[in-house]
């Protein structure tokens, strides 16, 4: 590829028109910089580039919305912060989920004898080997060999975002699944996580 100069309001122009080297330049020129942004706010090496890559792309697919006049600087530093604050929060209601998850067995089991215990550890085991491939070794990864998101994001090589929504989708097809199998006794512990 044969090396373009921009300057930076021409470079907003050019991507407008879908220019793959205006692309590439600006990429050059912000993505370091945006990554040691995100690591500033999200204090995680895997997080922060997981939040650049995430606003590169979307610059890419929503080029033609830019407008020139603004700072294309401003712009990518906004998107870095808006892309943080959202997978923090995401990752505040994935901790609510899986506390409401552990309480809720616990709280659970105390009530169940061993037969009826027994019943409901067959039935988790069975419905989590039905879960999609991608989401059911995700889920064992974290449930069964305790590693955290980034642990499991590294040894997937996919982004922390990618875990965190298979996570979420394993609770709730997990949730499904045993409200319809399970017996109204059942359906009280199921009741938990609704409130």
């Amino acid at each position: 590829m044969k090396k373009v100069l921009f300057n930076k309001k021409n470079l907003v122009k050019q991507l407008r028109k879908g220019d793959t080297d205006a692309y590439a330049a600006l990429v050059e020129l912000y993505y370091e910089k945006l990554c040691h942004y995100a690591t500033s706010l999200a204090r995680d090496n895997f997080k922060s580039e997981d939040i650049v890559q995430n606003v590169i792309v979307r610059l890419w697919q929503q080029r033609e919305k830019l407008n020139p006049d603004v700072s294309v600087k401003n712009y990518l530093y906004k998107s870095v912060y808006n892309e943080f604050i959202n997978q923090y929060r995401k990752d505040v209601a994935i901790t609510k989920l899986e506390k409401k998850y552990v309480e809720g067995m616990a709280v659970f089991h105390e009530s169940l004898d061993d037969d009826k215990t027994k019943k409901l550890i067959h039935i988790m085991k069975k419905e989590i080997k039905e879960l999609p491939p991608k989401c059911r070794e995700t889920f064992i990864l974290s449930k069964e060999e305790g590693l955290t998101y980034t642990e499991i994001a590294a040894y997937q090589n996919v982004s922390v975002n990618t875990v965190e929504n298979q996570m979420v989708k394993a609770f709730s097809i997990l949730r499904k699944k045993i409200k319809e199998k399970l017996s109204f006794f059942y359906l009280n512990f199921i009741a938990f996580f609704k409130h």
